[in-house]
């Protein structure tokens, strides 16, 4: 089991990793309650990773803390991006540099259509799939593009919200509970989306709640508990380890 994925530091450079997206050491704060420990893994071009842990591990905070928003606030740490040092960006220079992320709440628009909130997101470069690439991946769209956004099922939402990401030119695509609250038939849509968006390389970061589900789709795994790393792997480790899903993960 590594827990802690391999750096390396010269005397006069920072933090560099051989992956495509690096977590260092990040150390982040709500105010001052101190969320997540010193968290680090690497992520390669194209794979998958579950970012799992029970409720108040630090998963949605790490992902927060990737995206750069700010809250929490991450004193400590680095973040890198295909050699880009996101640490030292804001959250908007973070999008532009390829960090897409679909939030929990989707934050789709009220009073816009779904059209419009994918075009809304295509304002400023650099601009990535076009509307009719996103309506291939999820045809349901094309169907409610005239439809306010915030009208559609949950389901419908989640695939505008992920739709939305895409529609900027990203890299790595963070997701937070995707699969909350969606029938198991939309699910297994929402995850034929994201199989065909991996054959593409973009690289995935999910956090969600339904493990065995991520597990499967994943094709690594990196379990934190009370803000630490405490499991960096495979996703077949873990399906296979049942006394380290019991204890972490409560299934």
């Amino acid at each position: 089991m590594n827990v802690k994925p391999d750096f390396t530091r010269s005397a006069n450079q920072a933090a560099t990793a051989p992956a495509y997206f690096s977590v260092h050491d990040v150390h982040a704060y709500y105010g001052e309650s101190y969320i997540v420990q010193g968290v680090s893994f690497n992520v390669h071009e194209g794979e998958i990773l579950a970012l799992l842990g029970r409720n108040g591990a630090g998963k949605t905070s790490t992902l927060r803390a990737c995206a750069r928003l700010g809250n929490p606030e991450v004193r400590k740490g680095e973040i890198w991006l295909d050699h880009q040092p996101l640490h030292t960006m804001s959250a908007h220079q973070a999008s532009a540099a390829g960090l897409g992320l679909v939030p929990e709440d989707r934050r789709i628009i009220p009073g816009l259509t779904v059209e419009e909130n994918l075009k809304l997101a295509q304002i400023a470069p650099p601009i990535g799939w076009s509307l009719d690439r996103v309506y291939d991946l999820f045809p349901k769209l094309r169907e409610r593009r005239r439809q306010e956004g915030v009208t559609l099922s949950g389901g419908e939402q989640q695939m505008l919200s992920i739709g939305r990401a895409l529609t900027r030119d990203i890299k790595v695509l963070l997701l937070d509970e995707p699969y909350e609250g969606l029938a198991p038939v939309i699910v297994d849509k929402i995850e034929e989306a994201l199989i065909e968006i991996k054959k593409l390389g973009i690289t995935t970061i999910l956090v969600e709640q339904n493990a065995v589900r991520a597990l499967t789709l994943a094709d690594r795994a990196v379990i934190l508990d009370t803000g630490g790393v405490v499991f960096d792997g495979t996703a077949e480790e873990v399906l296979n380890d049942a006394a380290l899903r019991s204890e972490y993960l409560a299934i």
